[in-house]
Formats: structure tokens, sequence, C-alpha cells
């Protein structure tokens, strides 16, 4: 399987999806003019990926600083199939990066944490 590689944007993050080293990264600002379009090969990959995921653990690195309310659907749709993995069996741990002064980031991201109580989520707020 090949890794996923998209450059970011103005508007839209990083993807670093890398299948040797089980690390799954998006970076930056996510606002993008056509989210579906940005975000179906995201889904792709991430989809077949889980599907041939055996027993490595699996680190989710989530650093954006900015993203809009398509965004945080988009978001809620990736941690459910992030999730739908750990109920069959799969180790998968989120790391939510953001600045130690933004408090929004982190609320966010502690959201999330609800909505999926599965998932293990680790806020690591790093220095300005």
């Amino acid at each position: 399987m090949d890794n996923l590689k998209i450059k970011a944007t103005k508007s839209s993050p990083e993807i670093s999806f890398d299948y040797e080293n089980n690390t799954l990264e998006i970076t930056g600002k996510s606002y993008p003019a056509n989210i579906e379009e940005f975000y179906t090969p995201v889904f792709f990959w991430l989809k077949k990926y889980l599907s041939q995921l055996e027993s490595q653990k699996v680190t989710v690195n989530v650093e954006l600083i900015y993203f809009n309310s398509s965004t945080s659907m988009v978001l809620m749709a990736f941690f459910e199939n992030l999730e739908g993995a750990v109920n069959n069996g799969k180790s998968i741990s989120i790391n939510w990066i953001c600045e130690e002064d933004d408090d929004d980031t982190l609320e966010y991201g502690e959201e999330f944490q609800e909505d999926f109580e599965k998932l293990e989520f680790n806020f690591v707020q790093k220095s300005v």
C-alpha cells in the first residue's frame, strides 16, 4: 500500500499518512472550497488502510490551527472510522496538538473526545 501525501495550501491541510510507520498526520488549516473533493481521497485511503490493519499500534496526529464547521463534520466522520476500527480490536491513539494558549482548539479536541469514548485522546500543548 502506498503512503498518502497531500501538500498544504492556503486553505487545506497537509495530509501525511505513513503506511509503514502507522502514523497519520493532519496539520495546518482546513477550510477548502470543495471539502468533499479534498477529503474523498483521504477517506478512500483510510478505509483501505484500516481494512488491512492487523495488530500494529496507530498514531494519529491532528494539529489544525484553524478549521471550519465543514471540516468539523469531516473530523467527526474520520474519528467514526477510527473508532469503528478500535471496536474491531485495533489500537489507535489520537494526539490532538495545539499551542498552549489556544483554548478554543483544545476545547474542540475535548468535545471530540466526549463523542468518541473508545478512542484514546492525548492532548499535547506546545509552546509558542
